[in-house]
């Protein structure tokens, strides 16, 4: 799947990362970029794209990694294009980074069934939904100091639609909502 990344030599260097590590980002072969990383665990069950067997060779920990990354600046950017629920630990640790993106996927738990008139919710695919008392707009609602960033969302979000109210709601919430080719400085 990710032969795509690697065309020429050199043009990628895989790590094997776990959970609770922190490893520097290299800019290139021999030179320190300054920027650090270190991930964190936001859920115990696998992707359902991770066979079963697979998932019993690795640590429960691993199964999903979101990341902090620190600039030499001292910039705190929290990545998680995939959260499976929002609590009171994942809360206290965005308090800390400067930017947020975070998972935008699903609108509703209910969003792809409602499309498709059949499917999994939101939840079971491992994405807490926006929307809804336990959704991350309301959950997130006190984290005022980070700027905050909604990514990876599905094209059946009805955010997406910047003349609805779901658009609305979540700019007057203090988010914004990513667009192709942002660029971010820490």
């Amino acid at each position: 799947m990710f032969a795509m990344l690697n065309r020429v030599p050199n043009q990628v260097s895989w790590t094997e990362i776990g959970c609770d590590e922190s490893f520097p980002l290299p800019a290139e072969p021999g030179r320190d970029s300054g920027i650090c990383c270190t991930t964190f665990s936001l859920s115990s069950s696998y992707p359902a794209y991770v066979s079963p067997e697979r998932a019993a060779e690795l640590k429960p920990e691993d199964a999903l990694l979101g990341a902090m990354v620190a600039s030499s600046s001292g910039a705190k950017l929290a990545y998680m294009p995939a959260v499976p629920a929002v609590d009171d630990l994942l809360v206290q640790r965005l308090e800390d980074a400067d930017l947020i993106l975070f998972d935008g996927t699903f609108w509703s738990d209910n969003e792809l069934i409602g499309v498709q008139g059949s499917g999994s919710t939101a939840r079971e695919m491992g994405h807490v939904p926006v929307s809804g008392a336990d959704g991350s707009l309301r959950r997130l609602a006190r984290l005022a100091r980070p700027r905050k960033v909604f990514v990876h969302m599905n094209n059946t979000n009805p955010m997406l639609d910047e003349s609805g109210p779901e658009f609305a709601e979540v700019r007057a919430a203090g988010w914004e909502i990513a667009e192709d080719g942002w660029s971010f400085d820490l």
